[in-house]
């Protein structure tokens, strides 16, 4: 078995020769904290977003403020429609807080958007519940 440093402090576990096995969140000595905050603080969450903003136009309000590197509206994967929110990832950490000042409650595409930088969701481990007594 061999384990190897995955992203964001997830260690993956697997043969040599053949797909991985298994992933666990890593102990966070073991990545660089610094590191993932810094990546994070580059990606803002832009809230509130018009049915009709594409990922052209999300990156052309965005890119007065500093190069992008990704501009995405994230849509429903069973109907393809908006799901009212997306995120715009820039190169440089000053050019997102500035693009958070000034876009921050600014009107796109007819709606008031919110801005702000995007927080890192651990995914839960799923629906659960279950069972109970019958008594």
């Amino acid at each position: 078995m061999r384990s190897e440093a995955g992203h964001r402090g997830w260690l993956l576990y697997g043969w040599t020769q053949g797909p991985l096995r298994f992933a666990r969140r890593a102990h966070m000595r073991t990545v660089a904290p610094r590191e993932m905050r810094r990546d994070m603080s580059k990606k803002l969450f832009v809230g509130s977003l018009s049915w009709d903003t594409t990922d052209d136009g999300l990156h052309a309000a965005f890119s007065p403020y500093g190069e992008i590197a990704e501009a995405i509206v994230i849509s429903d994967r069973h109907t393809g429609r908006s799901r009212g929110f997306g995120f715009v990832t820039f190169n440089d950490d000053e050019a997102a807080d500035k693009a958070i000042e000034a876009l921050n409650g600014t009107e796109l595409d007819g709606r008031t958007i919110r801005v702000d930088v995007a927080q890192a969701r651990e995914r839960s481990g799923g629906g659960g519940g279950g069972g109970g007594s019958r008594w």
